[in-house]
């Protein structure tokens, strides 16, 4: 993987475009996964170099417009919470009743990744052997790919895959099977991942919840560098 030079708004794009599926207007219509599930109804990202928001394609004019001018007036920061973040759920809540509200952190690969040895590919010809712990993956090992995994006493015990797809950029998801974790397998899978999506012309992102704190060691581990901190409200 060759080093970048992209800056956090660039990169903020990318992982917007990433996530979800977006109409004409770049109004948010659907999570991007393939199961036409509906997109939050606001999404904020913020980066040190300025933020980016969108609004689902059914939120009023209205509604857009006075989040609009407060998402001017946001802090450019990846701090825990958006300065106005009172303000956005009284708006929202006004509108409808909040279903869902979320704070995450985005992070990139800023160098060449390296390490990842012994994992294997899974793709739909293969995908049975993650019966007995992540039997869950199988079904979307046809189009979520690349998909790594890495075995322990003949047990697929860590898998990483693409779970979010465009052209420029793939979102990582990942998932170590419980008795097996704090071993350091989900960081040899990411690596591996990351390897694969590079060799195919994309950009490898990584993005968690804040209360994810086992994700948040992982990306530790790897030295991801964060971009930008997401906001989201359904």
């Amino acid at each position: 993987m060759q080093d970048l030079k992209l800056s956090s708004y660039d990169l903020m794009e990318m992982h917007i475009r990433a996530l979800y599926v977006h109409d004409e207007q770049a109004r948010l219509i659907f999570i991007n996964d393939g199961e036409n599930v509906p997109a939050p109804r606001f999404f904020l990202g913020r980066t040190s170099q300025g933020n980016i928001w969108r609004f689902r394609h059914d939120l009023p004019q209205t509604v857009c417009d006075e989040l609009s001018a407060l998402c001017k007036a946001e802090e450019f920061s990846m701090s825990a919470a958006p300065l106005h973040q009172a303000e956005y759920l009284q708006i929202l809540a006004a509108h409808a009743p909040i279903n869902k509200i979320w704070h995450g952190s985005a992070f990139w690969f800023a160098h060449s990744v390296q390490g990842g040895d012994g994992t294997v590919f899974i793709d739909a010809q293969n995908a049975h052997l993650l019966q007995g712990g992540l039997e869950e993956w199988i079904p979307d090992m046809r189009y979520q790919q690349p998909a790594v995994a890495l075995f322990a006493d003949g047990q697929a015990v860590a898998i990483c895959a693409s779970v979010r797809i465009t052209e420029a950029a793939h979102e990582a998801g990942v998932e170590t099977v419980r008795a097996h974790r704090q071993k350091g397998y989900a960081v040899k899978v990411v690596r591996a991942w990351a390897r694969a999506v590079a060799k195919l012309g994309a950009l490898p992102l990584y993005s968690l919840s804040d209360e994810n704190l086992a994700s948040m060691r992982v990306a530790n581990r790897l030295g991801l560098s964060q971009f930008g901190a997401d906001f989201h409200i359904t």
